[in-house]
């Protein structure tokens, strides 16, 4: 299928874990319950399919294609010749905007080639704009040969000159050859006065940062954004015959509407969300061979633009999305929780706060899933044609199961918590259910200071690992829960 339709269609298969003859969890004291493995035994595993589900459709799409990056980095022969996962980091730092690959020796001599247009390319179909060379003054001969041919061939190279073989083979005539073809390469460079140099039909540099380099090459970054204050993105490029697919992560927990220029050229934009499914199209302009997006991320979001139709205008302008909020669903709500989890069976709540903020033991400690049940007044002329109605949870600790009028709408795990309830509102009363489930911390905190008689658990794992500070975390409703009208682009 296409990709389009298959990524849509992943969501329809829900998977849930499910326990033994749909009973609830043993959790009497003896059994050891452990919150911190994906498995029947976490508080959520009858909820995890929506988040399966958006696993599923990112992995999907960075299998596609091939990954774009403009540097690969060499690595050391030394042992272990591994990337740089600790200390000091990729030496020399990636330049921003660029993304960059590890390649071992073996790649280096048996699989890369130069085209000729310069780049550098491998027969998967992954292609380099700069190779960087390790930091070391030891390399063998056959390895030199290599890069001798091909920045012949158009490659550009950076890194210092060589002046030995780390190893004993054939030595001392390995160390004459290293030496002979380093100055074949390097010539004169010393890194400082003297720091580039033409080799054939490539070039070697000596000295300068990788935004020198990218620059001297004019080859335009791949990724930019105007970032909020405050907000760090993460990226990835892929590419396939047709498309160019770009992954966007917020890593902060602020939201904005962010301009991402992206180095495509004559291509609309659209925006892939994952959670839950949905393609809707992207605001953008093109101009001098690169594109901006705009593209909205709430906190800790990600998605994906996608880029693989012909434009049909240089800009697209798509109005802003508003809201208009029509009600504040305040209280009194009713709460109830399963027998066995140590809170009682009903309370009445006339606000909502975090189950920490109760006087009750149980359910300040508790670890689970709770209902809320609210029926509220809807007007009529709320239901304006074109509008959307959507309710909003506010905040949520952990994740929310909504049904409106005995209809399921799904499983919000993720700010912001809202679902269209657009066609299951009805003019007058409705009925709401809000199933909030959240991790095993808090009851784990708290089986370590109630008696004995109120324990839940027997656990000795402390979230965090043992001597972590016995700290709760917020759960259930807080809200506020908003009913609003709004007027998005439509996804599609």
């Amino acid at each position: 299928k296409q990709v389009g339709d298959y990524w849509l269609a992943q969501g329809v298969n829900r998977l849930v874990f499910h326990t033994s003859a749909h009973q609830p969890l043993d959790t009497k004291p003896g059994n050891v319950m452990v919150g911190t493995h994906l498995n029947r035994n976490i508080t959520w595993a009858e909820q995890a399919g929506p988040y399966l589900a958006y696993v599923a459709r990112n992995s999907f799409m960075l299998q596609q294609g091939v990954f774009v990056a403009d540097i690969a980095y060499l690595l050391n022969e030394g042992a272990p010749s591994t990337p740089p996962i600790w200390g000091a980091g990729t030496r020399p730092v990636p330049p921003a905007g660029y993304d960059f690959d590890f390649i071992n020796a073996d790649v280096l001599l048996n699989r890369m080639t130069v085209d000729q247009q310069g780049r550098l390319s491998l027969p998967g179909g992954m292609t380099y704009r700069v190779l960087v060379l390790p930091e070391t003054d030891r390399m063998r001969p056959e390895l030199l040969r290599k890069l001798r041919e091909l920045v012949n061939g158009g490659a550009v190279i950076v890194g210092s000159k060589p002046r030995c073989s780390p190893s004993l083979m054939e030595y001392p005539a390995a160390d004459d050859d290293v030496r002979t073809i380093a100055e074949e390469l390097w010539g004169d460079l010393d890194g400082v006065s003297r720091t580039i140099r033409r080799v054939g039909r490539g070039t070697v540099i000596w000295g300068w940062p990788l935004d020198r380099v990218m620059a001297a090459q004019a080859i335009a970054r791949d990724f930019e954004a105007s970032e909020l204050p405050g907000t760090e993105l993460a990226w990835l490029h892929r590419r396939t015959g047709d498309a160019d697919i770009y992954y966007v992560a917020n890593l902060t927990d602020q939201a904005g509407n962010l301009a991402v220029r992206l180095r495509v050229d004559g291509k609309e934009a659209e925006i892939w969300r994952t959670n839950p499914a949905q393609i809707e199209p992207a605001g953008y302009s093109i101009a001098e061979g690169r594109t901006t997006v705009s593209l909205p991320l709430a906190e800790r979001e990600s998605a994906f633009i996608v880029l693989r139709h012909t434009a049909r205008a240089p800009v697209r302008d798509l109005p802003r999305a508003t809201s208009t909020p029509l009600l504040t669903i305040d209280g009194p709500w009713e709460l109830s929780f399963p027998p066995g989890g140590g809170a009682p069976a009903r309370v009445t709540l006339a606000t909502l706060l975090s189950w920490t903020a109760n006087a009750e033991s149980g359910i300040k400690y508790f670890s689970g899933t709770g209902r809320y049940t609210k029926t509220f007044q809807m007007a009529a002329e709320w239901a304006r044609h074109g509008a959307r109605l959507w309710l909003e949870l506010g905040q949520v600790g952990d994740l929310a199961e909504v049904r409106v009028n005995g209809h399921d709408l799904g499983t919000l795990w993720t700010p912001p918590y809202r679902v269209d309830v657009t066609d299951v509102l009805r003019p007058g009363e409705n009925e709401l259910e809000i199933d909030v489930t959240n991790e095993w911390t808090n009851r784990l905190l708290g089986d370590r200071v109630v008696p004995a008689d109120q324990k839940v658990l027997n656990s000795t794992v402390a979230p965090g690992g043992i001597g972590a500070p016995a700290v709760l975390t917020e759960s259930g409703l807080m809200g506020p829960v908003v009913l609003v009208s709004r007027s998005p682009a439509p996804p599609r």
